[in-house]
């Protein structure tokens, strides 16, 4: 091992007391934001593939294909900051494996679904010591929670004689009811179990960087209990009022004459409300700002409508935007349900003088809201008033309360098309809207749900 690093140096206060203690079992470490516990799992587990010459170590995640990009180079990070010279190292992608070459000890990668796979190369002469369970949530979300966790400790945990340890890693759900925070909570009233919980305010400033920090500082000012969900860590509770941040700073006349890209989310409704939102891409202001809706309810309005009026309504919409706002690039991002409606407007972008991009929209509810709360902390998700509707459901949206207690939320689908469309806009647009927020407000949070890859508006869908 080097000695041209001290582990003081390169690792928070709080974890000194855990870093060279093997008799915990179970290591459970939770933060808001930047509570460099990645960091930690990294450094200690590196550490203990070149100190112990007769242990290795698995990390896991619940799904594989998110190995590399996340945990697996943070470990490669963790060689850094240990200032070891990786060409101590045999690294590899093909299995994902990290090997100190001197002892053969192992840090092994697995995605939870592939754990006989993993279990068939390990040596056995060098058995587990360490398992590190990266976004624990996952295994709650998509996996069997607790059970699934023992049947990880009960297969690794033979061969071993002793020192055999479990970290567990996450940043708490702001539901306190969330079955991982319940799994927490009776963890904590073990004897061989200890939870250490950090913020960006355990970490030093030098760590960080003070552009971090003040994006902590102006969530703390924009959205208060968000800040201490995000930053915190704290399990906060979940407010009915699904954005209950909304409120007549959002609701603005567009600033500009002339919006170059416009991107229109569309919800459909055989009976219920169809709808389509339309918001204009502003650079310069750095907002997406709400320019118009169309909402035709045929339950409400006793006249029912065929895909091919809608589709021709749609079209008379875009026109009278490209109109009034001089744009001639559409991007719409259609309720992924509406294959008929689809074809119709396919039909119809034919004839169509301007570029009209139809994508199926990414139908994320979790995702999407919290992007879309994103946008409205910071100002830059805006209404006019030429979307009544729009603002009324802003209002309104909520989730069940049943689904709240159950620790699993849901929004409650009652006046809810509105909100769909807005959601299918921003997740359709996010590879360009994302760039108005703060840099750390950039990345996505841990949440439920499947996880999309980046998308790029101008490839057509349909």
């Amino acid at each position: 091992m080097t000695s041209q690093v001290k582990i003081s140096e390169i690792i928070i206060p709080k974890y000194y007391p855990i870093f060279n203690d093997r008799k915990i079992r179970h290591i459970i470490l939770t933060s808001g934001r930047a509570g460099t516990k990645s960091s930690f799992a990294a450094i200690r587990s590196d550490y203990q593939i070149v100190d112990d010459p007769a242990g290795s170590v698995v990390v896991l995640r619940k799904h594989h294909n998110k190995l590399r990009k996340t945990v697996y180079k943070e470990m490669l990070r963790g060689i850094s900051r240990l200032r070891i010279n990786k060409g101590a190292f045999r690294i590899t992608r093909s299995p994902m494996e990290i090997r100190y070459k001197k002892t053969g000890s192992t840090i092994y990668f697995a995605g939870s679904d592939g754990i006989d796979d993993t279990k068939g190369i390990i040596d056995e002469d060098k058995p587990i010591k360490l398992v590190v369970l990266d976004e624990l949530t996952e295994f709650f979300d998509d996996g069997e929670g607790e059970d699934e966790l023992q049947n990880i400790e009960a297969t690794f945990i033979r061969g071993n004689s002793g020192d055999f340890q479990m970290l567990y890693l996450y940043n708490p759900p702001k539901n306190p009811n969330a079955p991982i925070n319940r799994w927490c909570k009776k963890m904590e009233q073990r004897p061989d179990c200890v939870h250490i919980h950090t913020t960006y305010q355990d970490v030093p400033e030098e760590w960080l960087g003070k552009d971090l920090i003040e994006s902590a500082e102006i969530m703390a000012k924009l959205d208060p209990k968000r800040y201490r969900w995000i930053w915190l860590g704290e399990a906060t509770g979940i407010d009915e009022a699904i954005y209950y941040m909304f409120s007549d700073r959002h609701i603005q006349e567009p600033a500009q004459k002339h919006y170059s890209l416009i991107g229109i989310g569309g919800d459909y409704g055989q009976q219920n409300a169809t709808t389509f939102q339309a918001f204009g891409v502003d650079e310069y202001n750095q907002k997406f700002q709400g320019l118009r809706e169309y909402y035709h309810s045929g339950r409400e309005s006793g006249a029912q409508k065929s895909p091919s009026e809608y589709a021709r309504d749609l079209m008379d919409f875009i026109g009278t935007l490209a109109e009034r706002y001089g744009c001639g690039r559409f991007y719409v991002y259609l309720d992924p349900s509406a294959a008929g409606l689809a074809e119709e407007i396919r039909r119809q972008i034919r004839s169509c003088p301007y570029q009209v991009v139809l994508k199926q929209a990414e139908n994320d509810v979790a995702l999407g809201i919290n992007r879309v709360q994103r946008l409205l902390t910071f100002g830059i998700l805006q209404v006019c008033q030429e979307q009544p509707e729009a603002i009324e459901e802003f209002k309104t949206y909520e989730y069940d309360k049943k689904s709240i207690e159950r620790g699993k939320e849901e929004p409650v689908k009652i006046g809810d098309h509105c909100m769909d469309a807005i959601r299918y806009a921003v997740m359709g647009m996010w590879i360009r809207l994302k760039r108005f927020l703060p840099a750390a407000e950039q990345e996505d949070p841990p949440y439920r749900g499947k996880m999309y890859e980046e998308d790029d508006p101008d490839d057509g869908y349909y």
